[in-house]
């Protein structure tokens, strides 16, 4: 079951009101050099502009991404290139991100490879380590920089210390 990692920026707090701007995944395994990157044009007119900042993009920039259709079906394309059994979504707060990557999918195309569930990286670490306080971004050796692409390879980066180093039961 390939782990794929994701990481989204968007424009407010949920889809459909608010759009993604941005999408990163990575395939979980030691290289990390399968990759992909997705900027995708707002949906919506509504946005908030302290939530846009965090990706970096000003609004004029994002209204000349790629349309949502076009990323949604290059992203699954990648995906069926390059994790080719069943799919595990992880990412560090999928309550966030899972949202939006499940909402693209099934609104543009009509469905999601990911199936219907996903994992929660935090969560996962909390209960490896057995402590609900605990936090597992002191994992990552890739810095956080709300790039997409970096921070699904940072939290791959930590998932795959939970394996090697924590004795996390993962097929990768």
């Amino acid at each position: 079951m390939p782990c794929v990692m994701v990481d989204i920026e968007s424009d407010g707090p949920i889809p459909g009101d608010y759009s993604m701007i941005c999408f990163g995944a990575v395939v979980v395994e030691s290289a990390l050099n399968r990759t992909f990157y997705g900027r995708l044009r707002p949906i919506s007119e509504k946005w908030i502009p302290e939530a846009l900042q965090v990706s970096g993009f000003s609004r004029e920039e994002a209204l000349a991404f790629d349309d949502p259709l076009d990323v949604m079906a290059r992203f699954e394309g990648w995906l069926k290139e390059n994790a080719k059994d069943r799919l595990l979504f992880v990412s560090d707060n999928n309550g966030f991100d899972w949202q939006f990557i499940n909402w693209y999918f099934h609104h543009f195309l009509g469905r999601n490879p990911f199936g219907y569930s996903s994992t929660n990286l935090g969560s996962l670490y909390k209960g490896l380590v057995k402590d609900m306080s605990a936090n597992f971004k002191h994992l990552r050796k890739t810095r956080h920089t709300h790039n997409p692409v970096d921070d699904a390879i940072g939290n791959a980066e930590a998932l795959l210390h939970m394996k090697e180093a924590l004795g996390l039961k993962i097929r990768l």
